[in-house]
């Protein structure tokens, strides 16, 4: 039996708790999916797969389920260190062909500034299975556009989270997810 999720869905978490471990599972909460069993994966977007809401996507996995997940994850106990965590993913225009997920989290990062770093990482993926390597110094305009490479088209897109430490230094964890769903 092949495992290739047929749908994937984009969300993010906040945790905040005096224990990092717990921090994070709250910011699994805060994201809809501390209820399932969540296994790490690379980063293929598969041939003739959809990209669904949230809401969508939860409806269709169960609790207790094995979820594949590609997951950025980013922790502080420091007061007001920003922390950011990002999904990025890059898709061809053509169905058939697979695409790319990435996921970045850093420190001193607003939302907006890593989600355009991995949305521009995914699309360096997929423009390196056509040979080519994309310019690093696109602007913030260049971000959510279409590519052409070679003969592929493909579009981009991101989803973020970040937030500052807590104020009273508790862990502060956020995420930002691409859950797998295999029907």
């Amino acid at each position: 039996m092949a495992l290739i999720p047929k749908k994937i869905f984009f969300t993010r978490g906040l945790g905040f708790h005096v224990n990092r471990l717990q921090s994070f599972e709250i910011a699994l909460r805060d994201a809809k999916i501390a209820k399932y069993n969540l296994v790490q994966v690379s980063s293929i977007f598969p041939p003739k797969c959809n990209l669904v809401a949230r809401h969508i996507g939860i409806r269709l996995i169960k609790p207790g389920q094995i979820c594949f997940l590609v997951l950025a994850r980013k922790s502080t106990n420091e007061p007001s260190r920003l922390v950011a965590s990002a999904i990025g993913v890059a898709l061809p225009k053509d169905k058939n062909q697979y695409g790319y997920i990435s996921e970045h989290s850093a420190f001193g990062q607003t939302k907006k500034t890593a989600a355009h770093f991995a949305e521009h990482l995914a699309a360096t993926m997929q423009a390196s299975t056509q040979g080519i390597e994309l310019d690093n110094d696109l602007t913030s305009s260049q971000h959510r556009q279409a590519y052409t490479i070679g003969q592929q088209t493909f579009v981009t897109r991101s989803f973020a989270h970040s937030a500052s430490g807590h104020k009273e230094g508790l862990w502060t964890t956020v995420i930002a997810a691409a859950v797998m769903v295999i029907d």
